[in-house]
Parts: C-alpha cells; structure tokens; sequence
C-alpha cells in the first residue's frame, strides 16, 4: 500500500503548511486540541507536551474559553491560563499560532451566548488568561439563533478593528446560520468566518459530508475538524471491556462506537497501520488530511510519544486502494 519515510534527526522537522480558508493565515496543517490541559493534564504535564509538540515542528493550538469546566471544581478559564502561562515563561508568542473560542457555555445550565456585549467582555478575559495582546483566530464556540448573525460579526468587527482579533470561525453552527452568516459579511463588508470546525473524522462522517461539505468548497472555509480521533477510539486503545472502564472517556466510547462499524473500522485501521509501518492513529489524521476540503485535523495527545502519530500522519501519502478501504469500511 506504500511506505512511510521516517524523520531521523528531531531537528529538522519541517512540514509544509496550509493557507486556512482563502486569507492569508498559514498553519502546519495538525493542530493541538487544548481541552485536555487543566483536564487530563496538568500544568506540569500540559508544558511538557507543548514542548514536545512545538519542538516536532508543529505552530497551532486551538483552545476555548470555557475548557475545562466539566472538571468537578473548575469554572472554565483552565485551559487558556495553562497556555498562557506556557507562553509567557517559554517566549514564544511569536511563533505560536494560537486559536481559542466565545459563545460557549461555562455550566449547563447556561445558553451559548454570541451576543455583541457578550463578545467584547469575554475577549479581553481570554486575552488576560492567554497573556498576549491578540488571538489568532478567534471562533464562535457554539451559536445562539436568537442573537442576529449581524449583532455578532459587528462585535468581530471591532476586536479586528481593535487589533485584539486577527481572523474569526465558527464551529457549532448550523448550516443556514453558516450561510447566513457570510453572505452578511460579504453584504456589509464584516469580517466574515474564514474556517470552520466540526465534528468530522472516519467514524462520525455523514453530518459534515452530507450538511456542510459543499458549503465549505463554495464559500472556501479552512475546515479544521474536532474529535479527529473519535475521542480516541480510532487510536485502538479501546479493545476491550476493562479498556472501556481504564480510561477517563470508555463509557461514552463504548456507547458510541463499539458496535459493528466501529470494530470494522479498527480492523480496517489495523491492517492499513500494517501495511504502512505505523499507528492506528497516524492512519486515521492521514486520511482526514486527504480528504478535498480539510486543512487541518485538531487531535489532542496526553503523551509525548502519541505526537509521533502526528508526526507520521504529516508524512504518509494514503493510496487510493487505501482510501477506498478505509471509505468502504466506515461507509454509512
């Protein structure tokens, strides 16, 4: 099915990079997922895999305001402060491009809130956690369709204005929102979403491919999915009834995608892994890059050694037969 080239010296990791969407943003397409620091990492923890990550090449971290507030005793906010801190006693703002989101909600009872007001406020709180001046790409986390797509755009508008904000996206939206919302921008001259971010990889496929796939190629949004692993399930650590109860996620894991396609899909995984010389996970990030309109899988990593994965991923070529493999197995 082909081969994969390893990288033997660290320190010439390079990787060509992608434009996000049709602007000017460039990014090595394989973004760090940061619900993980302040959760399943600690500060000490979540320094030393930004540093391995950084070190492997790799520029973009997306985060949101709100990570990690599930965690009994957090009250969001926990993520980008571990980042931030990260940053400052690193220096290396420059070098970093950095994602976080608005609009999401801090406890369960709350409503994602996209309102103008709602915008200006919460920035300066990111900023202040994040100890820098501006974000990089700034999202809406979860949309409100009570709140004018107008209203909400006016408030990018002016954090662009301010220098606070360089580009914006969205990421739970439905698709007429979506629309809806560029065609505003374009309309009013506004700053308008140049990525998007769903949920998208080899298991969960039919919501993008059949809702948001062709918006993406007509309007040119980057499409930086989450969840690129499944929540892990597509890494193969989830084998078996004690896997399902070792790890923080099994019960969600086994109610969702341990079931016919979902061990079809690990058993086609495992013998592409073979054939390629590499990792269940590698496999599953390379065929999303493949895919025609995605620029950059998010993936999160708790060990320095899971990065490898990223690292291949970036270096495979999958085949056809390959990808028609992988296609038919997770056909729904």
């Amino acid at each position: 099915m082909g081969n994969l080239c390893k990288i033997k010296n660290k320190g010439d990791m390079s990787f060509n990079k992608r434009k996000l969407g049709k602007y000017d943003l460039e990014i090595v397409p394989l973004i760090f997922g940061g619900n993980v620091f302040g959760w399943t990492l600690d500060k000490v923890g979540s320094f030393a895999i930004l540093d391995a990550f950084m070190d492997r090449g790799f520029d973009t971290i997306d985060t949101a305001n709100n990570y990690s507030h599930w965690v009994q005793g957090h009250v969001g906010g926990e993520s980008e402060t571990i980042i931030g801190q990260w940053l400052q006693e690193r220096g290396n703002r420059d070098k970093v491009i950095l994602m976080t989101k608005v609009g999401g909600r801090f406890n369960y009872a709350e409503k994602p809130n996209v309102k103008g007001a709602y915008i200006l406020e919460h920035v300066d709180h990111s900023l202040k956690r994040l100890q820098t001046d501006y974000i990089d790409l700034y999202q809406t986390h979860y949309d409100n369709e009570e709140t004018p797509v107008e209203e909400t755009l006016r408030a990018y508008e002016e954090l662009i204005k301010q220098g606070k904000v360089r580009y914006i996206g969205a990421s739970n939206i439905n698709p007429e929102r979506l629309v809806e919302s560029i065609d505003v921008a374009e309309e009013k001259n506004l700053p308008r979403y140049i990525s998007l971010q769903p949920e998208y990889n080899l298991f969960d496929r039919a919501k993008y491919e059949n809702l948001y796939k062709n918006i993406a190629l007509e309007k040119q949004l980057g499409v930086i999915p989450y969840y690129s692993l499944a929540s892990g399930f597509l890494s193969g650590k989830y084998r078996s009834a004690e896997d399902f109860t070792k790890y923080t996620r099994g019960e969600g894991i086994v109610k969702k995608y341990w079931n016919a396609r979902g061990q079809r899909i690990l058993e086609a995984l495992d013998e592409v892994a073979n054939a390629y010389n590499t990792s269940p996970s590698a496999i599953a990030l390379a065929w999303l890059l493949a895919q025609e309109t995605i620029t950059a899988p998010i993936a999160s990593a708790t060990k320095e050694s899971h990065i490898q994965s990223f690292v291949e991923s970036l270096q495979l070529r999958l085949s056809e037969e390959t990808l028609n493999k992988l296609n038919e197995a997770s056909r729904y």
